[in-house]
């Protein structure tokens, strides 16, 4: 047998390449029970509200359960409300929306409900000074990065930082047009992200890299902050020629 032979004929043995996965081929995410913790607060409200909207089964919760109910009352779309341990418990994804003053001490609390859970932080930890907005970066790198380290068996994930409140809970605004930049470490978990974000009108999910690299979407907020109030705006990102 000549070499070339050889060659043609461990060619032929090889395994077809398979070929790449479509990055928009994205799961069903549909029968999924979001929680919200946090949504008592602008952001997490206007997050359940526009998932709700759009079919997904959400929970919100609060530290305390009768604010949480009469939360998820005023959102309506079947939304219910728990305190936060009970809505991570009830959960499969899990929104951190919290004060970023309160973020270590609520995650901590809740560690054992929120064990094998996804969870999505969408915190923010910015200062305020005369000059405006700037970025706090935390010892563990950014808030995503300081959930990882303080939730060991969950599975962390960052996105839907850069959306405006006002828009989230305004019911005459039928779509938002916005890109969030979802950020983790297994593909897996990145997908369902981006499918959740998917869901809600007018906004796409874009892979954004790993958590190491959170702080930089973290901090983006505060440049958000300068542009809405020199154009009188509610600002997002759209990711070009993806």
């Amino acid at each position: 047998m000549t070499s070339t032979d050889s060659a043609d004929s461990a060619a032929q043995k090889a395994p077809a390449k398979a070929p790449a996965k479509d990055p928009w081929d994205l799961p069903d995410v549909s029968g999924l029970v979001v929680g919200v913790l946090g949504g008592t607060g602008p952001q997490g409200k206007g997050l359940a509200y526009r998932l709700a909207k759009a079919g997904q089964k959400v929970v919100v919760g609060s530290r305390a359960a009768e604010r949480a109910v009469a939360a998820a009352e005023e959102i309506g779309y079947g939304v219910e409300g728990a305190d936060n341990a009970e809505t991570a418990r009830r959960s499969d994804v899990v929104i951190v929306a919290v004060p970023w003053d309160g973020h270590a001490e609520t995650l901590e609390s809740l560690r054992a409900e929120l064990a094998g859970k996804l969870v999505v932080d969408c915190v923010n930890p910015l200062g305020f000074d005369k000059k405006g907005a700037y970025a706090l970066k935390p010892e563990e790198g950014s808030a995503a990065e300081q959930a990882a380290a303080l939730l060991p068996d969950s599975r962390v994930a960052a996105a839907f930082h850069h959306l405006s409140a006002v828009l989230l809970q305004d019911p005459e605004i039928d779509e938002i047009d916005t890109d969030v930049m979802v950020l983790g470490e297994a593909r897996a978990d990145v997908e369902i992200v981006q499918a959740l974000a998917g869901r809600i009108a007018g906004m796409r999910g874009v892979f954004a890299g790993r958590l190491r690299g959170a702080h930089q979407v973290e901090s983006l907020v505060a440049n958000l902050i300068s542009v809405n109030r020199r154009y009188k705006a509610h600002a997002g990102l759209r990711v070009t020629d993806v």
